[in-house]
């Protein structure tokens, strides 16, 4: 029995260097765990992963049509690929965050019966999200290349700073949100709900400049906070460096305030689920 008591004492205590050492060591193991979670999803379908920017392709395609003409907008070609990637972004914060409230839920049994990390459920979690997505971005890219031929090549020249600040923040944003979610379980029913409001009220589908009066909304949302940069940096072909070092500051703030609360919060998470 003092064993059992004196455990959680010392977990509450764990560094979030420690913490961050855990990780890195355990890092072969929720890598492939993430990758076989993404093989077993499509398993036995004909055209397997393709599915994720196929569905992604279907929808830009669907909306670019109505919303092109709701909006009467002068150039297409740019317009869809307006959409387009910020739809594709968007879809891959969605699903992140979507998913993370009943995290520790779904791994209640081995939160229950081993000594494992929580860091390894979230770096799981994280591992998945980011495969989907660059699966799906990939595909989605390759096909908006056809309205704008030079997107391979800021992607690689200036997209990478803003795509290192979407997967910092896909990492401590939904590990805030699944521990949340563990401690109050009303919050898996408000997360889509404010998902589908800040999905309405970004200008993904339309343009900020016909928000007019309201286009001080986008600066506060800090979704498209972090959406903005890729998209900018892939159709202007250039970096945005003053707002990427912010972010990736507010970025690293984030991650360190996640880690110490994940710290604080294990002792309790087998008493929560």
């Amino acid at each position: 029995m003092t064993q059992i008591c004196s455990r959680p004492a010392g977990i509450s205590r764990a560094s979030v260097r420690s913490t961050v050492k855990d990780a890195w060591r355990m890092r072969r193991a929720w890598w492939f765990t993430a990758t076989s979670r993404t093989r077993a999803r499509f398993a036995r379908t004909f055209f397997g992963s393709f599915w994720l920017g196929l569905s992604n392709l279907l929808s830009i395609t669907a909306l670019a049509l109505v919303y092109g003409t709701v909006f009467k907008v002068q150039d297409f070609s740019t317009y869809v690929v307006y959409l387009g990637i910020g739809l594709v972004v968007w879809n891959g914060i969605g699903a992140a965050i979507g998913s993370a409230p009943n995290l520790f839920e779904h791994n209640q049994t081995h939160v229950h019966n081993t000594n494992l990390n929580p860091i390894f459920y979230v770096l799981e979690e994280w591992a998945f999200q980011v495969q989907t997505f660059l699966q799906s971005f990939a595909l989605v890219l390759l096909a908006l290349s056809w309205f704008q031929h030079n997107l391979l090549f800021n992607l690689v020249v200036h997209g990478w700073l803003p795509l290192v600040n979407l997967f910092l923040f896909l990492l401590w944003a939904p590990m805030i949100v699944c521990l949340i979610g563990a401690r109050y379980r009303d919050f898996y029913q408000l997360v889509p709900i404010v998902l589908q409001l800040v999905f309405l009220l970004s200008p993904i589908l339309y343009r900020k400049d016909n928000l007019g009066a309201m286009a001080w909304t986008a600066n506060l949302n800090p979704l498209y906070r972090i959406l903005s940069p890729v998209r900018h940096s892939l159709m202007a072909g250039e970096v945005q460096w003053s707002v990427g070092f912010l972010l990736i500051a507010l970025n690293l703030f984030g991650l360190w305030v996640a880690l110490n609360w994940l710290n604080r919060e294990r002792p309790h998470l087998p008493f929560l689920i």
